[in-house]
């Protein structure tokens, strides 16, 4: 019985890394065509034969993120949107700039776990694990350190340093997506009720109304 259990458990643990990813890719590539109008969940392949090495290329990720925003930081991503032969692999990069004091607001990313490795700065980064507990998970880095942020978890990254920092970020989906939290409760199309919100977040209507003007 004690073995049953124990392939059971074994059987559920590998079920559920397969879900945790994109699917595994049936054959050598699978190109994203932007062009095509079949919808499928991912992108459609275009031909083999039209496949060029420019199709799994990128360049221009040496190029320093312009920070010169209210947040002061810039990610550039490399996902599928960028590089087609990323299609159906499971794998994605980001570059992101931090300005002195910069943040990478908190933030998910609903298909894909994260991992972060500080180039150059000093970045506080941390996330929140889900109801009951949340719990903030939280350390300084330096550079060479590397960090993982869970599928699916409320992230952020903050520049701690006097200096610009710089961190690579992989990503385990072709398309990871990223929700920023105050954009998306303050600025969905059409909002959210400011009653609702204010409700929420316990705070008076006029400060959400505010927020969603801002937002």
């Amino acid at each position: 019985m004690a073995t049953k259990n124990i392939r059971l458990g074994l059987l559920s643990l590998s079920f559920y890394a397969a879900l945790a990813s994109d699917h595994s890719p049936l054959q050598d590539f699978c190109v994203a065509d932007p062009n095509s109008q079949v919808r499928v969940n991912g992108m459609a392949c275009k031909s083999p034969s039209m496949v060029q090495a420019n199709d799994f290329f990128l360049s221009g990720l040496h190029i320093a993120g312009n920070t010169s925003n209210a947040l002061g930081s810039k990610a550039t991503p490399a996902t599928v949107g960028q590089i087609p032969g990323l299609n159906t692999l499971g794998i994605s990069m980001v570059r992101i700039d931090y300005a002195p004091m910069g943040l990478n607001p908190p933030h998910t990313h609903p298909r894909a776990t994260e991992i972060l490795t500080v180039l150059e700065g000093s970045l506080e980064v941390g996330f929140v694990t889900s109801n009951p507990d949340n719990r903030l998970i939280s350390k300084v880095l330096q550079v060479g350190d590397v960090f993982v942020f869970p599928i699916g978890l409320i992230h952020f990254e903050r520049n701690v340093g006097y200096c610009n920092a710089v961190a690579m970020v992989a990503l385990s989906s072709q398309n990871p997506g990223a929700n920023t939290i105050t954009n998306v409760v303050f600025g969905a199309k059409p909002d959210i009720s400011s009653d609702a919100l204010a409700k929420a977040f316990q705070v008076d209507k006029n400060i959400v109304i505010n927020l969603q003007m801002k937002f």
